[in-house]
């Protein structure tokens, strides 16, 4: 885990954050226990490569000032058009605490389905889970390569590591799969 160097943000006025990426940074704010919150500006290019290794929701590094945090990544917030980063909230990580973080989920084995004409409608895209930081998975995998159409797939069905306690109701359904209908359109 590379150690990302950042700079302390003075203003939060709106006009500042622009400025911010304009020059090719991202403005952020690190917040946690017995801290004051800390505004930042970072690379955008460091942190895109930082969140692809890691996760949208991955821990990093980050250094501020000389002193070196480790932090969780609690959001990314992107343009909805081009997807570039415009803020990044971090919290700080105090030892071996377990800590609380949504992970995504990713699909496997759907391209069957597809080609038998079926249709996974997914119903989540992220499990909350609660571990200590160093067992935090970077996405939790739910393979559909086995399902067939009618199949259900809940929380409950997901495996996760032994060390990794998920929140959500493990009744809740996370995907199903069903036939894909076609409507035709008739013409007199």
């Amino acid at each position: 885990m590379e150690i990302l160097t950042a700079s302390i943000r003075e203003s939060s006025a709106g006009k500042s954050a622009k400025k911010i990426r304009r020059n090719g940074n991202v403005p952020g704010i690190l917040y946690g226990n017995n801290m004051r919150n800390c505004m930042f500006e970072i690379s955008e290019m460091e942190l895109n490569r930082e969140i692809y290794e890691n996760g949208q929701h991955g821990i990093i590094k980050i250094k501020i000032n000389g002193d070196i945090h480790e932090a969780l990544i609690k959001e990314v917030q992107r343009e909805p058009v081009t997807h570039k980063l415009i803020h990044i909230d971090l919290e700080e990580l105090k030892g071996n605490k377990i800590i609380t973080a949504n992970i995504p989920i990713n699909y496997t084995g759907e391209r069957h389905l597809n080609e038998r004409g079926a249709v996974v409608q997914k119903e989540k895209s992220n499990i909350k889970v609660s571990c200590i930081p160093d067992k935090l998975p970077k996405y939790i995998t739910l393979d559909l390569s086995n399902a067939k159409i009618g199949s259900i797939f809940k929380l409950s069905d997901i495996e996760v590591a032994e060390e990794i306690s998920i929140l959500d109701d493990l009744n809740s359904i996370v995907a199903s799969v069903s036939f894909e209908q076609k409507v035709e359109e008739i013409i007199d």
